[in-house]
């Protein structure tokens, strides 16, 4: 049983705030909210004075509550949502976007990663940002995770993982277009990842043993080569490798019999080739409950798996289910890593 004594065993989740004209602090709201008896404490890095306008405007009576350092949060959390308090260049308005607040967005980002370095916080959860206002303010790196990798240090190989109660899967490539797949992968990148993945699993999911399934490229994993060689030549000889490593993996497997219910029974997370492979299956058996985790880090992130939402931004209809489970995961993992380390 899960009691609130449990959930305050380790520091408070640094939440930021995303795109400020989109529905993250709305969704925290409600996370709060609905969800604060059976969530780990948390705070959020934004601006309370706008928060507090925000309920008002989609009817939440969610009081607000400023700290000034991050342990502070667990002694407010059940009664107000912790805020430690970020300044905006200009007052976001939900739906409308202006670059001008790209700079404190990135700033929250930052604090929130050097809050959880130093043991302030046990994780960071991050709300959606808008990428292409954060271009025009100078940004330099493709999305999130390219961002928190470089936050963590050199040397490091940040991996996408996407999980939900029925299913844990992850990309090997993500954003190229599909003719390109083929000439990206290679025996390392699939080694590479899937090994990262294996130790993600043991020290953040508390699986002893992970089992890795590997899913091939083509129809039918290639059936031998007669329908694409890339199984036979780059997947195969990277489930010989991890075998080899002492990692039970199996596969290439016929992606199209490897998300059933039996078949999901049989792993503890999929690798996948390429994004749709990946992202089909989780968004189809659990389209709000999806998060996103970036394995890989010395610490950990998760967010919800979805975008910005600018349209529903101060309507009140924007979903917080993936935030709460975000905000779960990151809770869990937290205790289990923390239970690794000892």
């Amino acid at each position: 049983m899960t009691t609130r004594s449990s959930l305050s065993d380790i520091p408070p989740l640094a939440v930021t705030p995303g795109e400020p004209a989109g529905a993250g602090a709305e969704i925290t709201i409600k996370a709060w909210s609905s969800a604060r008896t059976r969530l780990s404490p948390f705070f959020l890095l934004d601006d309370p004075e706008r928060l507090e306008r925000l309920a008002r405007l989609i009817g939440a009576d969610v009081p607000v509550r400023v700290i000034d350092k991050p342990e502070d949060a667990a002694d407010v959390f059940e009664r107000a949502l912790p805020v430690l308090p970020i300044t905006f260049s200009t007052p976001p308005a939900p739906g409308k976007l202006d670059p001008a607040n790209s700079g404190a967005v990135i700033e929250a980002i930052e604090r929130a990663v050097q809050f959880t370095r130093d043991g302030q916080s046990s994780g960071v959860v991050t709300n959606p940002i808008q990428k292409s206002v954060l271009y025009e303010a100078g940004f330099k790196y493709p999305g999130h995770t390219e961002f928190l990798a470089a936050l963590a240090g050199p040397d490091i190989t940040p991996v996408m993982m996407l999980a939900a109660p029925a299913i844990r899967v992850v990309p090997v490539t993500i954003h190229i277009p599909l003719k390109q797949v083929p000439e990206a992968l290679t025996i390392e990148m699939i080694v590479t990842k899937a090994r990262i993945t294996a130790e993600a699993l043991k020290r953040d999911f508390g699986c002893k043993a992970p089992r890795l399934a590997i899913a091939g490229l083509n129809p039918h994993a290639g059936e031998d080569g007669t329908i694409g060689t890339e199984d036979r030549d780059i997947v195969a000889p990277a489930v010989e490798s991890l075998r080899a490593d002492g990692i039970s993996a199996f596969g290439p497997l016929s992606a199209d019999t490897m998300f059933h219910a039996e078949a999901r029974a049989s792993y503890d997370a999929a690798i996948c080739m390429y994004h749709d492979q990946a992202l089909i299956p989780i968004k189809t058996l659990d389209f709000w409950g999806g998060v996103n985790v970036t394995l890989g880090l010395p610490f950990i992130r998760t967010s919800p798996d979805h975008g910005t939402a600018l349209e529903l931004a101060g309507t009140g209809r924007a979903h917080a289910d993936s935030m709460i489970a975000a905000l779960t995961m990151a809770g869990d993992m937290a205790r289990t890593r923390a239970k690794h380390h000892d």
